[in-house]
């Protein structure tokens, strides 16, 4: 059996948002703000701008490819060899992403539960979601929907809240909040080299929504729908993530953020709304949720591409009645299961090991996504409709653009520890290639 063609253009929109809007905005956020205080919107507006290129050649190429995704794209490109290393790493990336994800929601859950282990409630977490992940694509792409929904609509109103209390239309504890953008060594306190250090991790907290790319064998009429939808979700994300910024950063100063709870929670404390940490603990385990539902879907339909072109075991190219790569997912459960019992062994530890390892990977899928697009413009029978703007210049400068943080990303010696692993882990794959090419 074939994968169903049942995703809905609602769908993959809320996939695409669910997969970018998770921990990284709402407890993320922190660590951008303390990099380069109230500027930091300008480093997610310029990734936003990245992310934008990266997408539309995913468009572009999906209309004059019709039928292929983002790894059979990157097949197409480059050959075996680099499909199999850049499908396998956004594989790893996945999976470790889910496992992050799940123990957060483990994480927040003892807010409600202390006297329960983060390793209980990470192992209850990774059953929900794989259960939903059992569904046929439709019900998934329905309860994806909600998870998403649920958080989307709570930046909403946060937004609404937010400013109200900004503008003093809605009364609280202070009235002068809007000195906090210039004081504390005005707006841009670490100068444009904060910006650009925050960049770094911006562009991560981007990642996922190319997801986009793998939904392209289960949506109908794809050409048309994609760039509608990539349009939308472009826009909203980068309104989703730099809206709430501008206001934490005028209800808190940014140096009086700290990084042990949501600065949502933080700032709705702050102005003195009893309740709003229940709220949003809420929203963060909806949140977390929801990325990792995106993650196993992303994980699982890599999976299902790779052995459909012969570089994994054909056992993850067979598909169920109900449209579910069966043995893809058996095999994502064990290995989310098994990393949930990371927080059993290292609790205090465990996010240090693993936020760092899927920022590489994102900056190597997005950037084989840019190069791809350049090499593939010349194979095109016809011109589509849709098409990356400035072609090759924007597309270049992109590459290079995330090649350069991806490079000072490596570098950073907070993420040594991680970079060793996922050298590695690409040495594995780059031998595993060659390798199996010759036999």
């Amino acid at each position: 059996m074939e994968l169903q063609k049942s995703l809905l253009p609602r769908h993959i929109r809320l996939m695409a948002l669910g997969g970018a809007i998770g921990t990284g905005i709402f407890k993320g956020t922190s660590e951008t703000l303390s990099i380069a205080g109230p500027a930091v919107i300008f480093s997610y507006v310029f990734a936003g701008l990245l992310l934008l290129v990266v997408m539309s050649a995913i468009a572009e190429m999906a209309i004059a490819f019709p039928g292929v995704n983002m790894k059979g794209f990157i097949h197409k490109a480059f050959g075996t060899n680099v499909s199999f290393v850049i499908g396998w790493l956004y594989c790893f990336m996945w999976l470790v992403v889910c496992v992050i994800e799940v123990i957060a929601a483990g994480s927040f859950l003892q807010y409600w539960f202390p006297s329960m282990s983060l390793w209980s409630l990470s192992f209850i977490s990774a059953i929900f979601i794989v259960a939903i992940n059992f569904m046929n694509v439709k019900r998934y792409g329905e309860f994806e929907f909600w998870f998403a929904g649920i958080k989307i609509t709570m930046i909403v109103l946060f937004v609404v809240l937010g400013a109200g209390i900004l503008f003093g239309i809605i009364s609280s504890n202070e009235t002068d909040y809007l000195q906090n953008y210039v004081q504390h060594d005005g707006f841009f306190p670490n100068g444009l080299s904060g910006v650009f250090a925050a960049l770094l991790i911006v562009i991560f907290s981007y990642g996922g929504t190319e997801l986009i790319g793998l939904t392209l064998s289960e949506t109908k009429e794809a050409e048309k729908v994609l760039p509608k939808v990539i349009k939308g979700v472009i826009w909203r994300i980068v309104i989703f993530y730099t809206l709430p910024i501008l206001i934490i950063c005028g209800l808190i100063p940014w140096n009086e953020i700290g990084s042990q709870a949501s600065p949502f929670v933080q700032v709705l404390s702050a102005v003195g709304f009893d309740g709003a940490a229940h709220i949003m603990n809420f929203v963060l385990i909806t949140a977390v949720l929801s990325a990792a539902n995106s993650g196993i879907y992303g994980c699982t339909r890599m999976m299902y591409s790779l052995a459909a072109e012969g570089e994994a075991p054909k056992l993850f190219s067979y598909v169920s009645k109900n449209g579910v790569p069966l043995y893809s997912v058996v095999f994502s459960t064990i290995i989310l299961i098994g990393g949930t019992f990371v927080a059993y062994f290292s609790p205090d530890r465990v996010f240090g090991y693993l936020m760092a390892i899927p920022g590489f990977t994102v900056s190597l899928v997005w950037i084989s996504i840019c190069l791809a697009q350049v090499k593939l413009r010349k194979t095109y029978r016809n011109l589509p409709s849709f098409k990356v703007w400035g072609f090759p210049y924007v597309t270049s400068f992109t590459a290079i653009a995330l090649s350069v943080s991806c490079v000072a990303f490596a570098f950073s010696e907070q993420n040594r520890a991680s970079m060793v692993v996922c050298l590695c882990m690409l040495i594995i794959l780059i031998l595993c290639s060659v390798f199996r090419k010759r036999a």
